[in-house]
């Protein structure tokens, strides 16, 4: 089965957003999203690592997570806050450096969604060194990846 078509869509400066059709209902996706402790199966990037998340079942508002991460080869930990969470439509979460990522989810028709993964950088303590690490484009590659995987799952 093909990969499902990944758009990048305008969302503002300094935020890199992709977007996917998923033939599933939103509420499917969103309690994926949702569970911090699903986030290693969600996230294909690879740099989300099994087994190291620590956190509420499942987030809600101002709610704080931990995630194991491993990148460069170098493994590390973050602790997340939740910024913005809307069920079944929106869940924003912040990293300890300012950046953010969000997913949004709009039911187009019964049963399939668009999904907007993006990675927000505007409010980053220091987005110029993001960019000389060409992060906004390795995280544009990481978007695609699991957006297509999101698709496939629910295929």
């Amino acid at each position: 089965m093909p990969d499902a078509a990944v758009t990048t869509i305008e969302t503002g400066a300094r935020q890199v957003s992709c977007r996917v059709t998923v033939n599933a209902p939103a509420a499917a996706i969103f309690d994926l999203v949702a569970d911090p402790h699903r986030h290693p199966e969600l996230d294909g990037s690879g740099t989300v690592r099994d087994r190291a998340v620590k956190g509420p079942a499942r987030l809600s508002q101002g709610a704080t997570f931990g995630v194991g991460m491993k990148q460069y080869g170098v493994p590390y930990a973050i602790t997340s806050t939740v910024t913005a969470f809307v069920e079944d439509r929106l869940v924003e979460w912040q990293h300890p450096l300012g950046h953010r990522w969000r997913w949004a989810l709009e039911e187009t028709t019964p049963g399939t969604t668009q999904v907007t993964e993006t990675f927000d950088y505007a409010g980053a303590k220091a987005p110029k060194v993001l960019e000389v690490f060409r992060l906004p484009e390795k995280n544009k590659d990481g978007i695609t990846s699991t957006l297509q995987a999101l698709a496939r799952r629910f295929a």
